[in-house]
């Protein structure tokens, strides 16, 4: 027999987010349908009506409200599909409701009385589950972080003299901060991100706890366990005594860190007790100010990726294009951009969803294969984990041939190394000699090999 639904968490749930705006957009909303030119999943998928956000909104949280928390479990179960399959919480049709009523603030709502009886998609189950236990999406110990750290400080340290990534450091002026996916599948991220912020000359550090700035319970709807990560990283910066918190190049941490988590964590004001800012504000500010000086412009034609998260939700689309200027000699927009761009159609937790869903990620990312190929862009700068891999699937998938680099890559390209940061040569005699002992004991062990072999 199914699992009987527990009405008890649901009406606490929907007591907790009955304020006064919740009750005026459930009831406001006039069916003018401007909202659902604003979807991607609507315009990719031959402007179905039920696709409209407003639809999406008032047959989920909508009947919920009506029925007073007293819905079927199977009900719940269809919805899954709707609140997690049909929305990534861009919150592009708040900017078209002539009402100003906040969709994407009702389909997380709708999602957290889903979560609450055990409904979720696997994916986001499984990395909500990660942060509870070891406190960073992808269960990565402390150590093997801070291995990570050390391994790359050394890998990079080869290239430019005297780097290090200092962790834990008191007094920093930076604490940055990472995406897991970059320990663990691309530690080369954290090279790159130490290598500019040494040649910049920045008093900067790694905190060994609190290092995962992403918050991928936000989106599976545990508001408890979305303050783990938040409260870490806030806890770990008045630790060390560091000035700033910076993010990744990462959509959804910057969100979290600098707007949401203060009042998870029951900050009054809603403000975050260190300032917070984004890989694309401080590299920005670097290359602006001529921390580092680049050997020439980026050549190829590029164009921008507006995340979500860090344009139109956190209010740098400006920042970017600046920052994209000051590095390329040829960009070109999308259309339509910065606020008003699409979304990438892999956020809201649609990648961490996994092979379930992404069929669907590809259909409803047809809107930004179709910006990105007009633009005849050869590159495309994306300062988002999330986007940079729902791009790369859509470049497959639709055959754009673009190449997708983040902002780290162009910058690391491009930077001149000073003198004093260039490693030294080695001494040609030191060289030749050691190169002669390594000759001398192959040769050795060939011998020794051979003997062996005779001997049997």
């Amino acid at each position: 027999a199914p699992k009987p639904v527990d009405v008890g968490k649901i009406k606490a749930i929907l007591e907790a987010n009955d304020s006064a705006r919740m009750r005026m957009w459930l009831s406001i909303c006039s069916r003018c349908g401007l909202c659902a030119e604003s979807c991607f999943f609507y315009l990719a998928q031959n402007k179905d009506p039920k696709l409209s956000p407003a639809y999406k909104a008032i047959n989920s949280l909508g009947k919920i409200y009506r029925a007073k928390g007293q819905v079927s479990r199977q009900f719940l179960e269809d919805q899954l599909d709707v609140v997690w399959g049909q929305c990534t919480a861009c919150r592009r049709c708040s900017m078209y409701c002539p009402f100003g009523i906040d969709i994407a603030s009702m389909i997380a709502v709708a999602r957290a009385v889903c979560y609450s009886q055990g409904i979720v998609p696997d994916g986001l189950a499984r990395t909500t589950d990660n942060i509870r236990r070891t406190g960073n999406q992808m269960e990565m110990a402390t150590e093997d972080w801070v291995e990570t750290c050390d391994w790359m400080a050394e890998e990079y340290g080869e290239e430019v003299h005297g780097l290090e990534i200092p962790v834990d450091k008191q007094g920093a002026d930076y604490m940055y901060t990472v995406n897991p996916r970059e320990p663990m599948y691309y530690p080369q991220d954290v090279g790159m991100a130490a290598e500019i912020f040494h040649v910049a000359g920045l008093n900067w550090t790694m905190p060994s706890t609190g290092w995962d700035s992403t918050n991928l319970a936000m989106f599976a709807g545990d508001r408890v366990v979305a303050t783990i990560p938040v409260k870490a990283m806030y806890d770990k910066a008045l630790e060390l005594g560091v000035k700033n918190i910076v993010i990744t190049e990462c959509g959804h941490a910057f969100r979290s860190a600098k707007f949401e988590g203060p009042y998870w964590v029951g900050i009054p004001g809603g403000k975050p007790p260190v300032p917070v800012i984004h890989s694309v504000e401080l590299f920005r500010d670097i290359i602006r100010d001529g921390k580092i000086k680049l050997k020439h412009k980026f050549k190829p034609k590029v164009t921008f990726q507006d995340p979500c998260n860090v344009s139109r939700n956190g209010g740098l689309w400006d920042i970017g294009r600046e920052l994209v200027n000051l590095l390329c000699e040829d960009f070109v927009d999308m259309s339509p951009n910065r606020e008003h761009n699409h979304c990438c159609g892999g956020g809201g937790g649609f990648i961490p969803m996994g092979p379930p869903f992404k069929k669907r990620r590809m259909i409803s990312g047809k809107v930004k294969a179709d910006q990105i190929k007009a633009t005849g862009a050869e590159y495309i700068i994306v300062p988002c984990h999330n986007c940079f891999d729902q791009i790369n699937d859509l470049n497959k998938e639709y055959e754009l041939g673009v190449k997708v680099v983040s902002f780290k890559e162009i910058i690391t390209e491009l930077m001149e190394i000073p003198e004093d940061m260039i490693p030294p040569e080695e001494d040609e005699e030191e060289a030749f000699e050691a190169q002669e002992e390594a000759m001398a004991e192959v040769s050795e062990e060939a011998n020794e090999e051979g003997s062996e072999v005779e001997g049997r």
